[in-house]
């Protein structure tokens, strides 16, 4: 597995040896041993989420959980391919409101690790995409936040203008409202 550092501090980028022949493929989508001698930091890892969009432009966040609940992630796509976003919200972090951006597909196996205190969201590229997080602590209702998806502050880049959003993901405060509590 190829663990590669990305701009934002504590995020990672992971593409796994992929073993292909006739039959299909196979590889290993965790190690704990290889994220921790990367220096990958996690919590272990206690619930796994998986989400399906039916049709390409869904966008999903921003979105992150406040503590004591707050969570890191690691995430990958298992069907079709998104644009996935991460934004450090952690006021001491260099890189403290700066965002990255990935291309996530079943063709690249890549994953991505979210550390605790980044706000993350992903933008469906392809119909009938599923997207699969580990995360190391619960969900929890009452301790969810988010961020307006299309901050000018932060000015993501998104691949599709008129994305398909949730009432509750239109709603989400700007970064210039928000005191960040990471």
């Amino acid at each position: 597995m190829e663990i590669k550092k990305t701009s934002l501090q504590d995020a990672y980028l992971m593409t796994p040896k992929v073993f292909q022949d006739e039959r299909g493929f196979f590889t290993e989508t965790y190690s704990k041993k290889k994220l921790e001698d990367a220096g990958v930091i996690a919590e272990e890892w206690v619930q796994d989420n998986h989400s399906m969009s039916a049709v390409k432009g869904v966008l999903r966040g921003l979105h992150f959980q406040n503590a004591p609940y707050t969570q890191a992630k690691l995430v990958r796509v298992t069907k079709g391919s998104v644009y996935d976003v991460i934004v450090d919200l952690r006021k001491d972090s260099p890189t403290f409101g700066k965002w990255e951006g990935f291309t996530l597909t079943d063709k690249n196996f890549q994953m991505l690790f979210v550390p605790r205190g980044f706000a993350h969201g992903f933008m469906t590229l392809e119909d009938n995409t599923e997207f699969q997080y580990k995360c190391d602590n619960y969900y929890a209702p009452e301790s969810e936040g988010g961020l307006m998806w299309n901050d000018s502050e932060f000015g993501i880049d998104w691949p599709i203008e008129n994305p398909i959003l949730s009432d509750k993901d239109q709603k989400h405060p700007s970064f210039n409202e928000f005191n960040s509590p990471f």
